[in-house]
């Protein structure tokens, strides 16, 4: 099959490549074929990437089976890179010298600042951050400003479409474009002057995109405008594999490309020569429960392997000490090296507790796609305010903290500050409560007492208070995470999540140390660990990493933790969401070689709460026969005597009613039976009309006033009148 996709030169191609099929495999010899084969002149193919990596990697393989600088003339690189060198030949007919400047997003972020600073429009109404991911994600979809504006429809989006036309109009007199403009440029360009284009397609008569499931709506007008002529268009990508939809990728690029060229050849590389059949079968099983594929079943080429194992924890550090146990384990009776091993979690936040377990059991660890989390910049500037508090001379937590949120206290007015305080020999936090004597602006006077307010305020709780509440008092003063969440950005959003795991860490130590729990033991827990020393003298290391950063990538042995529902899949309201949540789970599944360890936990600390979870649908939708819990008991087995039980006890039941005459339950509407207010006990699975799929915490009273406490899926915790919600027990 990858022959077949190689040698099909003429016209539109799609191969849809299946995990570990060998796709980068198949586009190099593609390249290879057409030069050394065909006749083509490198120059005549254009190749596009999503990493210089990959391109790099891509060109090196080329080389390697023609002969070294056989690739020269080749265009290969990503979309940025190549659209960049397109531009710069032409893109003076658009009204920019070809000499233009790349903005970075700092340089973007600057500019985007100076647009808002002449409208008016305070970053305390809507920040800097929002704006630019806004800005952002409308170029990649390529809607122009007037388009944008029509389309605003809430507050932030109404000021970003004003600032977005004075940012492009800015760009545009810096004579600079940002990397998002370096996709939407060449449309623009294609669009005014039809001749360059013409001169393109002509040039590129063989086009190959590499992750196609990955490209943005720009991207793909650019790439099927190039291709329109000659329409030797190849795409390799698996859409069981689009995972970036937070960041513009569209999966429909690819689930569409047969509307888009009805010609078009379809090869499907389905043999897997990565991972052992049971994982994917288990892998098959979760993505066919998808609607929108395009569907395939990999097979693979190598043994059925051992089943999955399922991890059931009480709560999150339980599953980080199992899973530190179960690593332990397998080297002692199976050989394998720390560096087999790989551990998965949905979001960052998540891998503090793990780092803290391997830190406490000496297992070497390396932190992929992320920094330690004591080492996260919200977490030094929280941490920071703990000193302080605890330490008013601490004077490096105070410069890190003084303006931390935004308090307008610059450098000029610290440097004011600290001559004050050694003109009176004293510390400059006691210059900062004495500033009203000292002769400074009434601005500066006023942002110090908020500042000094919020410290004095912080110290009476930590006086008697426990860890968690002075963390809960310092956030609700402060409104750092309310910042944070307000941004509503990708990375505010994670930093917002990192602060809420470091509150449910003070929960946890302070329940844990309802005696010695102080401050001071806080901290001093936490410089203990943020000074272990990450970098490994050697190599061999357990890898850490969420599963966005584990593309790519490949292991022996799996771990994937918080398989929980509003964690993993995460937060889902839309069909759309819960899709990608199963596609991430998949990428994660068909990561491992030899064995997958799927963990979860009863109860986890969220937001500072120990909140009862309720295991991932993901679990489910595996075939039983083939996961084992951690004592060797196979699923398949464990529902077989559940189902039992539960059987017997039904007649037990029928015949107890029977013999008191006591009526088993009145028939709904639909003539389906309800459940006995009595049937209601912790753990039983519940579904809502409005707020589907639950699990019960605890039942409260009985009779016609009993409650429920429920945990849902989607809707989180709720308290509901039995007798009035119209539950259904789920079988």
């Amino acid at each position: 099959m990858q022959r077949n996709a190689v040698i099909a030169t003429n016209g539109p191609v799609m191969v849809l490549a299946g995990a570990g099929s060998g796709k980068t495999r198949v586009i190099t010899y593609r390249i290879a074929y057409l030069i050394r084969n065909e006749g083509v002149s490198p120059q005549n193919i254009l190749a596009l990437t999503f990493t210089n990596k990959a391109a790099g990697e891509m060109r090196h393989r080329v080389d390697t089976l023609l002969h070294q600088g056989s690739s020269r003339g080749l265009w290969i690189g990503t979309f940025h890179s190549i659209f960049a060198r397109l531009l710069r030949n032409s893109i003076d007919l658009i009204g920019y010298n070809k000499n233009f400047s790349i903005f970075d997003s700092e340089d973007s972020k600057s500019l985007i600042r100076q647009s808002m600073a002449e409208l008016n429009i305070s970053a305390d109404s809507v920040p800097v951050n929002t704006v630019q991911g806004l800005i952002s994600r409308a170029k990649n979809s390529f809607i122009l400003p007037d388009e944008f504006h029509r389309s605003a429809s809430d507050y932030n989006q109404q000021k970003a479409s004003q600032i977005y036309e004075l940012y492009a109009r800015k760009l545009k007199e810096n004579n600079a474009l940002d990397f998002d403009d370096l996709l939407i440029k060449p449309l623009e360009l294609f669009n005014a002057h039809p001749e360059v284009l013409q001169e393109l397609q002509e040039t590129f008569r063989y086009i190959m995109i590499d992750e196609y499931q990955d490209t943005n709506r720009a991207q793909y007008l650019v790439a099927k405008m190039l291709g329109a002529r000659h329409r030797n268009i190849f795409v390799v990508g698996d859409d069981a594999q689009s995972i970036y939809s937070w960041r513009g990728a569209d999966i429909s690029n690819i689930l569409n490309f047969q509307d888009d060229y009805n010609d078009a050849l379809t090869f499907k590389l389905v043999e897997n020569y990565r991972s052992t059949g049971n994982i994917l079968k288990a892998a098959n099983n979760v993505i066919s429960c998808n609607l929108r594929q395009i569907k395939k079943e990999l097979i693979s080429h190598r043994n059925e392997g051992e089943p999955l194992t399922l991890i059931e924890a009480y709560n999150e550090r339980n599953e980080a000490e199992r899973v530190g146990e179960q690593i332990r384990n397998l080297r002692l009776k199976q050989g394998f090296e720390f560096r087999s091993f790989a551990v998965f979690y949905r979001t960052n936040a998540q891998s503090r507790v793990l780092e803290d377990v391997m830190r406490q059991h000496k297992i070497p660890y390396k932190l992929f796609g992320s920094v330690s989390f004591y080492k996260r910049k919200e977490i030094k500037d929280a941490v920071a305010y703990l000193r302080f508090i605890l330490n008013d001379r601490d004077g490096e937590s105070l410069l890190r903290i003084i303006n931390f949120p935004p308090r307008k206290i610059g450098d000029v007015s610290i440097a004011k500050l600290r001559e004050y305080a050694e003109e009176r020999e004293i510390s400059l936090y006691e210059a900062i409560l004495h500033a009203n004597e000292g002769g400074f602006q009434a601005r500066l006077v006023n942002a110090l007492g908020s500042f000094s307010a919020v410290i004095e305020a912080v110290r009476k709780v930590a006086v008697n208070g426990t860890v968690y509440e002075v963390l809960t008092e310092l956030f609700a003063l402060t409104s750092i995470p309310l910042l944070l969440q307000a941004e509503n950005t990708t990375e505010s959003l994670a930093r917002h999540e990192n602060l809420q795991e470091l509150l449910s860490m003070a929960r946890d130590f302070s329940d844990h140390n309802p005696d010695a729990g102080s401050l001071g033991d806080f901290l001093e827990n936490i410089s203990l660990a943020s000074d272990y020393d990450e970098t490994q003298e050697s190599d061999n290391f357990v890898s850490l990493m969420t599963v966005h950063a584990a593309k790519g990538l490949e292991f022996p042995v799996v771990f994937i933790t918080g398989l929980e529902e509003r964690l993993f899949p995460l937060h889902c309201y839309e069909p759309e969401e819960l899709e990608e949540e199963r596609r991430l789970f998949y990428v994660a599944m068909t990561r491992a070689q030899e064995k997958i360890f799927l963990s979860w936990a009863q109860s986890r600390y969220q937001y500072g709460q120990q909140h009862h979870c309720l295991k991932s649908m993901f679990i489910g939708e595996i075939d039983s026969s083939i996961v084992q819990t951690e004592s060797g008991n196979f699923l398949s087995d464990r529902q077989a005597k559940e189902k039992a039980a539960s059987g017997l006890s039904s007649l037990s039941r029928g015949y107890q009613q029977k013999t008191t005459g006591a009526s088993v339950a009145a028939a709904t509407a639909g003539g389906e039976p309800k459940p006995s207010r009595s049937a209601f006990r912790e753990g039983t699975m519940v579904h809502h009309a409005v707020f589907g799929p639950g699990v019960v915490l605890d039942v409260q009273g009985s009779g016609a006033k009993q409650k429920v406490r429920i945990t849902f899926r989607n809707a989180g915790e709720k308290t509901l009148m039995v007798q009035y919600a119209n539950l259904k027990i789920q079988q």
